[in-house]
């Protein structure tokens, strides 16, 4: 089969790419891509914002490739454009199969299959998507057929019918490596600058469940982790192949397995590979030896997220984690001259004002490299937004303002202007700060700084502070 992979286009002109000038490689796309061509079948990526393709010319590249399959992925900010490139496919060819996935679609099902859509891909998408495609190679889009392909929903005679689930991956170096030679690996950017750079995900789920985020809900609370050997495979070959050693990982939690993280990084010192990276951990997960460790293989930033300065939010959220947890990782951060990322988010149902502005101090006083505020925002799927829906605070259902930059719901005693303005409180708070200042002039990064602010942030936040709705 003919499969054609898309990122929607159109989807760079919506305010979250805007903001960060941020143009990643679509790593689940390539996974999937991957799995299908060692199946036998000829794919195709199209990543349409980062290859400046608009709806038209995507149309025209379907035309002239003729696919027998169409698959496309989205978020919750961008799943409207998703919805418009699957009118136009049908508008083009109603006979083509249109199958959809990512973490909107896979809570939303039925509001897909509404609009276009004949198959969402629910959760994991690998082998429903190589399920699906070959059962459609052989029954086309019989629903027949199409009910013995687990992790699914499609219509029926107009119900919605929804197979068993797809249980999850459980051994992930089965899986081949993702399929980068698909993607414009040349053409990704961070804050509007080109930059290579290899994203890589080393382990899938999350145990902690928290209230807010999608990650233990999509990928499930089973944690599972690639061998070390494994991504030190993929991961080198990458880097010959595409000539960086900066490398992201995308996984939420990378240091939760400290042996994992201990073997990778012995398996670094046996190949000699030099590389920069990133990536995400947590306060309760980290140490100071494991911290030194990672810095002295190349570790350029480690992401955490605090959340709040609040004990009693961090309870509701079931972030597991303690205030003073944070306060003695940030401590050894800076013993160890890291760089070390905070995120914090502000605008839960229950928080007043000064909880929020309790949460900007507890930034300040932590010190980060650098922090990320954003407002705690009800994506489907999860348990923030099922309490929302039920306690009726969102007043806002366009999707495209889901991008955590936009307050969607009232809290209990503050209204959707008051939190937006909290945000733009909370960034000049940190980053207008004399201190923080002089510390980038002295690491020679202010430029960059400046660039970014005068580029996104500002015009983003000029925006928000005169909008009247």
């Amino acid at each position: 089969m003919r499969v054609l992979l898309a990122v929607p286009p159109g989807i760079e002109k919506l305010e979250l790419y805007k903001v960060l000038g941020l143009r990643a490689p679509p790593l689940g796309l390539a996974w999937i891509a991957a799995v299908l061509e060692k199946a036998g079948h000829k794919v195709r990526i199209i990543d349409s914002p980062t290859e400046g393709i608009d709806l038209k010319t995507f149309i025209n590249e379907v035309k002239s490739w003729s696919p027998d399959i169409v698959g496309i992925t989205a978020l919750t900010p961008t799943i409207y454009k998703a919805y418009d490139t699957a009118k136009a496919i049908k508008e083009y060819d109603r006979d083509l199969p249109v199958i959809m996935g990512g973490p909107h679609v896979t809570f939303m099902y039925e509001e897909a299959l509404k609009n276009n859509v004949d198959v969402v891909v629910r959760g994991e998408g690998e082998y429903t998507t190589l399920e699906l495609v070959n059962t459609i190679e052989k029954a086309g889009l019989n629903p027949s057929a199409l009910r013995e392909v687990r992790g699914i929903a499609y219509l029926d005679r107009g119900e919605v019918i929804v197979t068993k689930d797809r249980p999850p991956v459980r051994n992930l170096d089965e899986l081949p490596f993702p399929a980068r030679h698909l993607l414009p690996m040349d053409k990704y950017t961070l804050f509007g600058k080109p930059i290579r750079i290899i994203h890589m995900m080393a382990s899938r789920g999350c145990p902690y469940g928290c209230t807010f985020c999608s990650t233990s809900y999509f990928w499930g609370r089973l944690v599972r982790y690639r061998s070390a050997k494994n991504v030190a495979d993929e991961l080198e070959e990458a880097v010959n192949k595409y000539k960086t050693n900066i490398i992201v990982f995308t996984d939420d939690e990378f240091t939760l397995g400290k042996r994992f993280v201990y073997e990778f990084l012995n398996e670094l010192d046996r190949r000699g590979l030099e590389i920069n990276f990133s990536c995400g951990s947590r306060v309760d997960t980290m140490d100071r030896d494991l911290m030194k460790a990672l810095l002295e293989h190349g570790c350029t930033a480690l992401y955490f997220g605090v959340e709040s300065a609040s004990q009693d939010t961090l309870n509701r959220i079931g972030k597991r984690i303690t205030v003073e947890q944070a306060v003695r990782v940030f401590q050894w951060a800076h013993e160890l001259k890291a760089n070390a990322v905070g995120s914090f988010v502000i605008g839960f149902p229950w928080e007043t004002l000064n909880d929020m502005k309790d949460t900007v101090k507890l930034a300040v006083k932590l010190d980060p490299s650098y922090a990320q505020f954003t407002i705690a925002t009800p994506y489907p799927g999860t348990p923030l937004y099922y309490q929302a829906v039920s306690e009726n605070l969102i007043e806002d259902w366009n999707w495209e303002h889901y991008t955590t930059l936009r307050a969607v719901m009232r809290g209990y005693k503050f209204t959707r202007s008051q939190v937006e303005k909290m945000l733009a409180y909370a960034y000049r708070a940190f980053y207008l700060r004399l201190g923080f200042i002089m510390r980038e002039v002295k690491e020679g990064r202010l430029s960059t700084i400046i660039t970014a602010i005068k580029n996104t942030l500002v015009p983003w936040f000029v925006e928000r502070l005169l909008r009247r709705d």
